[in-house]
């Protein structure tokens, strides 16, 4: 799992936001400081930096700008402040997103997700074709392919389609899928996942007579090679 970094004086946030993100399974250090927050943040193994503005010793505004100057690690500023010059600041230097206290930790894991996953995207080597047997995406064309015969889909099963496929022979959650499809502003039930999964199984297994699309009872989805 990913290692997060906490800059954040305050021990009591500090300690609740470590547990939260060791329950979901983050690996996570914390800095009390400016000046510790930027030697940890620069450090290979960082993946993702949860910044308070209001350090001692070096503001988070500092440290985020010369964490740009060295690295694209994802950065999501905390503040107490609701002051829309210290977020357009943060943003201006390179924060990815920003969070102004009190939170809910669920909106903070959430954009924990989001940016991570932004990043890795961004990360990724250019691939322009996925392939599973006679499947194939064209990913520069945003089309899909049994064979020669192309597959008429719709955005959103497109994009399940994707990332089922660049996840291939491993089994995914309906959270996962959720927040990466769907990200995590969409508040409706996990059992949208289920809706398009049957539509994709219709328009590939059932239509080609294959099983590509399959469910792992208890956890989720896997999309399998031919065979």
């Amino acid at each position: 799992m990913p290692k997060i970094l906490i800059v954040e004086d305050e021990s009591k946030i500090a300690r609740f936001v470590e547990l939260e993100l060791k329950y979901e399974g983050y690996e996570v250090d914390i800095a009390p400081d400016g000046r510790s927050g930027l030697e940890k943040a620069l450090q290979k193994d960082v993946n993702l930096v949860l910044l308070d503005i209001m350090l001692p010793g070096i503001s988070g505004i500092e440290v985020c700008r010369r964490i740009r100057m060295e690295s694209d690690v994802p950065v999501i500023m905390l503040t107490a402040k609701d002051d829309v010059t210290d977020k357009v600041a943060g943003l201006d230097i390179g924060a990815d997103d920003y969070m102004t206290k009190p939170f809910a930790i669920e909106e903070l894991l959430a954009r924990i997700r989001v940016a991570l996953n932004r990043h890795t995207k961004q990360t990724q080597p250019k691939q322009d074709i996925l392939k599973i047997g006679k499947l194939k995406l064209n990913l520069s064309g945003h089309s899909a392919f049994y064979g020669e015969e192309e597959l008429i889909l719709t955005k959103k099963e497109y994009e399940l389609l994707e990332y089922l496929m660049r996840n291939k022979n491993i089994a995914i959650t309906r959270e996962q899928l959720l927040n990466n499809v769907w990200d995590y502003e969409y508040l409706g039930d996990t059992n949208v996942v289920d809706v398009y999964i049957r539509y994709l199984r219709q328009k590939i297994d059932d239509k080609y007579g294959v099983r590509l699309i399959n469910t792992v009872r208890g956890v989720g989805y896997i999309i399998k090679d031919e065979g």
